[in-house]
């Protein structure tokens, strides 16, 4: 099977599972559902995707983190996070249904993981390490808590309706990144 035939399987797969997804909720469909939808085999499923899960970390990677690689390389973040938002507005009740999976394989999780590959893909680990003044404090557990935090305001955004715009949230989530904690107890004793 060449590539072209290969990615072609997956998109029909992913259009199968977004449009099954906009309408009821992700734990609840089948990948029979999904395959008879995409209008293939179950077995060419398992030949692409483990599982259902597998097929959504996929769709975030394609959707929403592989579009904004560029951008972040060149520093271009607040860009970045507005495309990721719009993208996700775009495709609202599927995002909608993908954000209230719970546990493991969850939005949230395969959400975070994603973003804190592309923060450690985009940093200079060895600068990092330098600035460092614990060795426990690692490049990988610096993405994990800012990853974390990005996910835990996109979930808040996607469960009260994604009513704040775009770029009003984005602008939002990047002064919550750059305004620390000791910043805002600071000025909350001022």
């Amino acid at each position: 099977m060449s590539v072209e035939s290969s990615n072609a399987i997956d998109l029909l797969l992913a259009e199968s599972l977004k449009a099954l997804a906009a309408r009821r909720p992700i734990e609840k469909i089948t990948i029979r559902e999904i395959t008879e939808k995409a209008g293939v085999i179950r077995p060419t499923f398992y030949n692409h995707f483990q599982d259902k899960y597998e097929l959504l970390e996929w769709i975030v990677r394609r959707d929403l983190m592989d579009p904004v690689t560029e951008m972040l390389e060149g520093g271009q973040i607040k860009e970045a996070v507005i495309r990721v938002l719009g993208k996700i507005q775009e495709e609202r009740e599927f995002y909608l249904n993908a954000s209230r999976l719970e546990g493991q394989n969850s939005f949230g999780e395969i959400l975070s993981s994603c973003i804190a590959e592309r923060i450690l893909a985009g940093a200079k680990v060895e600068n990092i390490h330098a600035h460092l003044a614990y060795d426990w404090l690692t490049p990988e557990l610096i993405a994990d808590y800012y990853s974390q935090s990005m996910t835990y305001l996109v979930l808040r955004w996607i469960k009260n309706g994604m009513r704040l715009p775009t770029e009003e949230f984005a602008a939002a989530v990047l002064h919550i990144w750059e305004y620390s904690a000791v910043d805002v107890f600071r000025d909350m004793r001022t």
